[in-house]
């Protein structure tokens, strides 16, 4: 079981953008949940925080081993998915992995996984 949370940075002036992106995510979820059992991705989570001016993105997941790359997907939620990020995540930045210290699943949480 792998447990992350990454920061990334959004590009500036792209705040308006970056709510629809999101927006986007909730209006299909049926179709994105569909995509995260081809990645063995229990729980996916996209926080967002403004600070010192800056705006940043930031993925919470906890995923199986051996799942499939969301740019290995040939899914259209997918594609989608990855052109907006590409259009609103900067690059330059490059990406944030905070360090897990305490993983606390439950026991029969963790049975229903298929790890």
């Amino acid at each position: 079981m792998n447990v992350e949370l990454t920061r990334f940075r959004v590009r500036p002036g792209k705040s308006s953008k970056v709510e629809e992106w999101l927006n986007f995510l909730n209006e299909h979820m049926d179709d994105v949940l569909v995509t995260l059992e081809g990645e063995k991705m229990y729980v996916e989570t996209i926080f967002h925080e403004v600070l010192n001016g800056e705006e940043y993105l930031y993925w919470y997941s906890v995923r199986g081993e051996g799942g499939v790359d969301v740019d290995e997907s040939d899914h259209w939620i997918d594609k989608r998915h990855l052109e907006y990020w590409d259009e609103y995540i900067d690059a330059s930045f490059g990406s944030v992995d905070l360090n897990t210290k305490v993983v606390m699943v439950p026991e029969k949480v963790r049975a229903s996984m298929d790890f």
